[in-house]
């Protein structure tokens, strides 16, 4: 019965919701644009405000304004909703792709990943309020503004919130067919500068040695630790170097993305690019980097929460399925943590990071309504 009554409630109130949506979406908020997302971090504080949280914003470090709201419930540990509200479409966007309405679907920059989770969060708990239900927990909701610049500022509050919460539920949008996430890829980043000795590749090319020679042999070492089954890839994404097309090159760099699926080969993987050696006489390697974000694994704390949600769903009439994703979120690092933690929380929709993004209205309802029934009963 309160599932129904929390669906109808906000059913009636979801053509509120879009609009808050095109609102949001016309806020551009792009990562490393500190005004940007300090501006669109004063419009989700307002709008938490207006919904009877205790609102603070807090200043980031490097990157723009974080926002803390809270409300109070009558336990201790808190739940904590992880948002963020920056974007990765550029200053300049809306021209090309205005926040619309067609089709049933709202498009417009960040509508997916991630502004309409945020909204989804107010709407669920602006409906307990109108029912009257008092939360059995404190609720936080922190939103970012680096999510996508993989949290290296807002990562320390995240952790500290994390560890005094009794559970962590992710507002990024679900997975493209509505499931919901229970493990994510960790995610690394290494950069490997091969070192020769420049020679002039006529005259002199015995003499050289090619740094772009010993980056291939370390590209195919690199590529050899790729193990499809054991969930753990590697991928040589961005090269360059030399300095002319008759110069034997002194110097050749990469950048190189790693996943995993396991904590334990987050260590692994970083063991073994490490410990990668020159192939050619006389060249040398320089290696930085590392996994930035562990895998958010599937551990019984996350199970029980998504058989919570799929049980509250059942109650509307909506089935709701869980999926493994290589990318990874903010739920990677407090997951990490031991915190029980569900991600893909948010809004259904597709084509995050593009022109082409977009949410779907029809599930706004009963997925906001999924979310304000694990808030009572956690």
């Amino acid at each position: 019965m309160l599932m129904q009554e929390l669906l109808h409630d906000l059913s009636a109130r979801q053509d509120q919701l879009i609009r808050d949506l095109l609102t949001w979406c016309a806020i551009e908020s792009p990562s490393n644009d500190a005004a940007a997302t300090t501006g669109m971090a004063q419009a989700v504080a307002a709008h938490l405000a207006d919904r009877g949280a205790q609102v603070e914003i807090i200043p980031g470090q490097v990157n723009g304004s974080m926002v803390r709201a809270v409300w109070p419930g009558s336990g201790q540990k808190p739940v904590l909703l992880l948002a963020h509200h920056d974007t990765v479409h550029p200053l300049g966007s809306l021209p090309r792709n205005p926040p619309r309405v067609e089709n049933g679907r709202v498009y417009g920059p960040g509508s997916y990943d991630m502004k309409a989770g945020t909204l989804l969060a107010a709407a669920a708990i602006e409906a307990i309020q109108r029912l009257g239900r008092p939360l059995p927990r404190p609720v936080i909701l922190l939103s970012t503004a680096d999510e996508e610049l993989a949290s290296a500022d807002s990562r320390p509050l995240i952790e500290a919130l994390a560890r005094e919460a009794e559970a962590v539920l992710v507002l990024e949008p679900a997975s493209y067919g509505g499931e919901l996430k229970t493990a994510r890829k960790g995610v690394g980043t290494f950069t490997i500068t091969a070192l020769g000795r420049a020679s002039h590749a006529g005259a002199a090319h015995e003499l050289g040695v090619n740094a772009i020679v010993e980056l291939a042999h370390q590209i195919q070492a690199l590529a050899a630790l790729t193990d499809y089954a054991r969930g753990v890839t590697v991928s040589v994404g961005l090269i360059q170097g030399g300095t002319a097309v008759n110069t034997v090159p002194a110097a050749a760099e990469m950048q190189v993305d790693v996943r995993v699926q396991r904590l334990a080969d987050a260590a692994w993987i970083e063991q073994q690019v490490y410990a990668l050696r020159p192939h050619l006489p006389d060249a040398s390697l320089r290696i930085s980097g590392g996994v930035e974000r562990p895998p958010m694994e599937r551990l019984p704390g996350t199970v029980r929460l998504f058989e919570l949600a799929r049980r509250l769903g059942q109650e509307i009439g909506l089935d709701l399925a869980e999926r493994a994703v290589g990318g990874a979120s903010d739920g990677n690092l407090t997951a990490a943590l031991g915190i029980p933690t569900l991600d893909g929380l948010g809004a259904c929709g597709d084509g995050a990071h593009t022109d082409d993004e977009y949410v779907t209205i029809e599930p706004l309802a009963p997925r906001a309504a999924v979310l304000a029934g694990m808030l009572l009963n956690l």
